[in-house]
């Protein structure tokens, strides 16, 4: 299992799909090397008084999970040197499920189409549905399922980017798992963070995860076409995010109704 997270990132099993679907296959050990279609072996064996004794436990696992970090990092440094070296424009974009990410790339792609190359690496635990979705709105595509694992990570991020090949000059986005927690914890090597928080789940969504909104450069409230009808308060919202991200850009958009979208794009623009 993930030592940061309790999910099974650190260890996927999977396979190579064909149509750019990819799964990481094998076990990664704590020494960075992996096995194929193994099992995680404990490096140095267990130690005498570490069952039952919580307080050894809990030093073994932060120490693992700085080491999962560390190692993270040092991959997502590589990853963002490959891509400053082509000139291309890499967003990592997270939220809780359902809040809009694949809507807004559809929308983004069609209204971008023939000014910027987009493409696109979706990451979700099962399913290529959001993949299909993004080839039909003519972006390249490499879909990546963690199975289990509840984010993606920058050796998840350099095998899709190796598939993807995307060429000089374009933007890449990374569609990460929906989650509020986890992926904010791991640096993939993009340029910007961009957060999409919906006003179908709250308004109190950045007091609750300000972990994940601190990161962010970007914050979308989306679906805002629907404020009507739900008892969210906008003002709230947007002084909580000034008090959790002060440098942080806020920008209220629905993607369907077509509200704020110039500014996203204007934004998206001045970035590349």
């Amino acid at each position: 299992m993930c030592a940061t997270c309790g999910c099974a990132a650190g260890e996927l099993a999977g396979h190579v799909h064909s149509g750019g679907t990819w799964h990481e296959d094998g076990t990664r050990h704590e020494d960075g090397t992996w096995h194929e279609n193994g099992t995680r072996q404990e490096h140095g064996g267990h130690h005498g008084g570490e069952h039952g004794d919580g307080e050894h436990a809990h030093v073994r696992t932060v120490t693992l999970a700085e080491k999962v970090l560390a190692r993270n990092d040092a991959l997502a440094r590589q990853n963002r040197d490959w891509l400053r070296e082509r000139g291309i424009l890499a967003l990592n974009l997270m939220s809780s499920p359902g809040a809009g990410k694949t809507t807004l790339l559809e929308r983004t792609a069609a209204g971008l189409a023939g000014e910027l190359v987009i493409g696109v690496i979706e990451g979700d635990q099962e399913t290529a549905l959001d993949a299909d979705r993004m080839r039909a709105a003519g972006c390249q595509v490499v879909q990546v399922n963690t199975g289990t694992g509840c984010h993606l990570d920058a050796v998840m991020v350099r095998g899709a980017l190796t598939k993807l090949d995307p060429p000089g000059g374009s933007v890449v986005v990374i569609e990460n798992v929906g989650n509020l927690v986890c992926p904010a914890l791991f640096d993939l090597g993009e340029a910007h963070r961009v957060v999409l928080a919906s006003v179908t789940e709250g308004d109190d969504k950045p007091v609750k995860y300000p972990h994940m909104f601190r990161s962010a450069d970007l914050v979308l409230v989306t679906k805002t076409d629907l404020l009507p009808y739900l008892d969210f308060d906008l003002a709230r919202c947007t002084a909580d995010l000034a008090k959790i991200s002060p440098g942080a850009t806020v920008l209220p958009i629905s993607a369907r109704a077509g509200e704020g979208i110039g500014e996203w794009y204007d934004w998206l623009r001045r970035r590349c």
